[in-house]
C-alpha cells in the first residue's frame, strides 16, 4: 500500500522511512490546501495524518501519550446550518490496522481549531486533523489521524511544553502506524 505521511511541519515527519511525506504548513487553511492539491496531484492509497497536540489539563492525558482519532472534528464553525460538515471519521479499516498496532493508544475524538486552547469541549486537540481528513474524504482516500500528545491546550506558557517528549512519543506510534499500513 502506497502510503501518505501528512504533518504539519517537518520536525513531525522526521522519523517517516520508507513512506512519501508532505508538510502541508500550520493550520486547518494550509492544511486543507496542501493536502487537497497533493491528493489532486497524485493521490496515494492511504493518509496517515501525524501531529503534535494538546490535551484538556483535567482529561487525565499525560504529556507523551499518543492518541488514535475516533472522529475528528472542526470546532471554528460558530454556525450551524445543515449544509456545513463539522466532523469527519477516519477509514474503518486503517483505524482498525492502526489501532491494533498500537494497542495502548486512547482512542477519542480530536478537535481541530486555528487557536491553540480553543475551547473546544474535546479532549484533545491539533490544528490541522479535519483539514487534512476532510480533504482526503473529498478526494475518495482513506485516512486516519494519530497524535502524540506535547502540552496541556490550556498551558500558555510554551515553555512547559514538551515538543521533545512530544516528537519522540508521535515517532515511535508513528513507525508502529505505517508498519500496519
Amino acid at each position: 500500500m502506497r502510503v501518505l505521511v501528512v504533518a504539519a511541519t517537518v520536525i513531525e515527519l522526521e522519523w517517516v522511512a520508507g513512506a512519501e511525506t508532505l508538510a502541508v504548513g500550520v493550520g486547518p487553511v494550509e492544511a486543507a490546501a496542501g493536502t487537497a492539491a497533493r491528493l489532486a496531484h497524485d493521490p496515494p492509497d492511504a493518509v496517515l495524518h501525524v501531529g503534535i497536540a494538546g490535551a484538556r489539563g483535567d482529561a487525565g492525558i499525560a504529556i507523551g501519550e499518543v492518541v488514535l482519532g475516533t472522529e475528528s472534528r472542526y470546532v471554528d464553525l460558530r454556525a450551524a446550518l445543515p449544509t456545513l460538515v463539522s466532523a469527519c471519521a477516519p477509514d474503518v479499516d486503517l483505524l482498525a490496522r492502526v489501532g491494533a498496532a498500537l494497542p495502548d493508544a486512547r482512542r477519542l475524538p480530536i478537535a481541530t481549531s486555528a487557536a491553540v486552547g480553543g475551547g473546544s469541549g474535546c479532549d484533545v486537540e491539533g490544528m490541522e486533523g479535519f483539514a487534512v481528513l476532510r480533504a482526503c474524504a473529498r478526494a475518495g482516500v482513506p485516512a486516519v489521524e494519530l497524535r502524540a500528545i506535547s502540552n496541556m491546550a490550556d498551558e500558555p506558557d510554551r515553555a512547559r511544553w514538551d515538543f521533545a517528549g512530544g516528537l519522540a512519543a508521535l515517532a515511535a506510534a508513528g513507525r508502529r502506524a505505517l508498519e500496519a499500513l
